[in-house]
């Protein structure tokens, strides 16, 4: 995913004038090895210091993960930025918190709000006046009708829907293709048509 999300960076709006791609840093230091055309890793997680003019975007796509690797390095210095990719579609007083990256052909609605470190990948949908929390994941194809709320570390995956003014609690997982008509308790899975919990 990491490689993913530096061909998306090159792309993203304030490439090349407000941030360059500097390089990777993984705990695999053999992450790109076999891989061509890329940056430099630069070092560990665990090991990398911030330098002053550094700026982030994290592509771990477990968000249980993502928060603990985000905060590591904000405890740091680490200053994130979002990537909004130039064919994404932001309306009138979205607001993107720093670290989330919007992929291309995405669209967030009008008075939406994502918090940081989010990824909404391509094609995906958050309608007018949602609010999505922080380290939320939402996957291509999703499409979170207006109004809808997904809190801290939720998952939504592939092509599910969300329906109107539904709540996804924290750390909950949306399965892929699931119509969720009603809301998802904290640390729950659901799944299908209409979305039911999947685990006790």
């Amino acid at each position: 995913m990491g490689r993913t999300v530096y061909s998306l960076a090159k792309e993203c709006i304030g490439y090349g004038s407000d941030f360059d791609i500097k390089g990777f840093i993984d705990d695999n230091l053999k992450a790109l090895d076999g891989f061509s055309n890329y940056p430099a890793l630069l070092g560990t997680i665990k090991d990398y210091r911030p330098q002053p003019d550094d700026v982030f975007v994290s592509s771990i796509g477990n968000t249980r993960i993502n928060r603990l690797v985000c905060d590591s390095l904000k405890k740091r210095g680490a200053k994130f930025i979002p990537l909004i990719h130039q064919r994404a579609v932001v309306r009138s007083n979205a607001v993107i918190g720093d670290g989330s990256i919007i992929c291309e052909f995405a669209t967030i609605g009008a008075d939406a709000k994502v918090g940081c470190n989010c990824l909404v990948q391509a094609y995906a949908c958050v309608a007018h006046d949602c609010v999505v929390g922080d380290y939320v994941r939402i996957d291509t194809h999703c499409t979170c009708v207006g109004g809808v709320e997904i809190k801290d570390g939720a998952m939504i995956h592939t092509s599910a829907v969300l329906s109107h003014n539904v709540v996804v609690e924290e750390n909950a997982v949306v399965g892929a293709c699931s119509f969720v008509i009603r809301r998802v308790k904290a640390g729950t899975t659901v799944t299908g048509n209409p979305a039911r919990r999947l685990n006790k």
